[in-house]
């Protein structure tokens, strides 16, 4: 098969060895066929899919095996009236989690809805949106460790989460392979219908609150899917503006005084904060990568000509595929990006997506 169908995008080649892995012993023994021996070098990489949303694969394929994780289950402990333990499989869809979370009275992951992909990429990804992070709710992650053979379980602090990453995510980039791979992942949620404080001035206009403010968790749902329909950001196989990886690049961080000043006066500009305790982190400031990305020159549904890959109709953070697009196409229309917002600010943006097979 082609890894399009597996993707988000809707792009990459194919794959001539992929497994479908349904249930827990069928993840485990794919991670243990392929496990790291530094003893035997030119063991192949390998491929894990979850959502596929957050991947832009290579034209050419991946040659090496690919495993889908397709493991289901989700358990409940309650740990107190006010406070639950919820432990889903890698393989749950993340949104369909989300919503059954809330269904069940429990609250914490409301403005993470929306968000295309599974529970297993979560942790790798530090994924994060309206203000919230799944760093701040996660307190373990069970792995397989390539490298040793062994089920792991990871605590919050041994994860070492920061903005858009995680040791996991550092490990990979390290050995230039997996060297986990995500079994279940472990939350403490709130029991209650009353939200975590809103944060994020976008999701507090929509709901008519201010920042800090408590509401019911299903109203906050509800705009911050809209809020991400608005942008392109729900899946549609109608809307080839949702037929990207979400948000491409990450928003940079800054650091210390001068690089601050080289910033336009006009800029936005946010606190960067430690993901677990939540306490500013001093000398760092976040700007917004779709702000420079637009005042470099690029416009929403910036395109060269022909147009099979462009910038989103109704987000420029997003690149997307119009339907006959190649992933040289998008890395094509990424690069152009980067070295315009380079040229005009001075400022190198980070691509969110994994890339396999090919690089900006």
């Amino acid at each position: 098969m082609n890894l399009s169908e597996v993707t988000t995008f809707h792009l990459g080649g194919p794959a001539p060895d992929l497994t479908v892995a349904d249930s827990r012993d069928a993840l485990l023994a794919f991670a243990a066929d392929h496990a790291l021996d530094p003893g035997r070098p030119g063991i192949p990489d390998i491929l894990l899919v979850g959502g596929g949303s957050n991947l832009l694969i290579a034209d050419a394929g991946f040659a090496g095996p690919v495993c889908v994780v397709a493991t289901k289950g989700v358990e409940t402990i309650e740990l107190s009236e006010t406070h639950t333990q919820v432990t889903a499989e890698a393989g749950e869809d993340w949104d369909e989690f989300v919503a059954r979370t809330l269904t069940a009275g429990l609250t914490g992951l409301e403005a993470l809805s929306g968000i295309p992909g599974s529970v297993g990429a979560t942790p790798v990804q530090n994924v994060g949106a309206y203000g919230t992070e799944v760093a701040e709710l996660i307190t373990s992650v069970e792995v397989y460790d390539r490298l040793t053979g062994q089920v792991r379980r990871l605590t919050a602090a041994e994860l070492e989460f920061g903005y858009r990453t995680s040791a996991l995510k550092r490990a990979q980039q390290a050995a230039g392979t997996p060297a986990f791979v995500v079994l279940s992942v472990t939350f403490a949620l709130g029991r209650g219908d009353r939200s975590l404080p809103v944060r994020y001035a976008q999701l507090a206009s929509a709901l008519g609150v201010g920042i800090g403010d408590h509401v019911p968790a299903a109203e906050v749902r509800q705009a911050v899917l809209g809020l991400r329909r608005s942008k392109g950001m729900v899946l549609d196989a109608a809307d080839h503006d949702t037929w990207s990886a979400g948000s491409f690049f990450t928003n940079p961080i800054v650091e210390g005084e001068e690089a601050l000043a080289a910033l336009p006066a006009d800029a936005p500009r946010f606190p960067v904060t430690d993901p677990l305790s939540g306490a500013t982190l001093p000398g760092l400031t976040k700007t917004s990568a779709a702000w420079l990305i637009e005042r470099a020159g690029f416009s929403k549904g910036f395109a060269f000509p022909g147009g099979r890959a462009s910038l989103s109709t109704k987000h420029t953070l997003a690149l997307t595929n119009r339907g006959e697009a190649t992933t040289a196409d998008v890395i094509d229309l990424a690069r152009a990006v980067v070295a315009g917002v380079a040229d005009r600010f001075g400022i190198v943006l980070e691509p969110e997506p994994t890339f396999v097979g090919v690089t900006l």
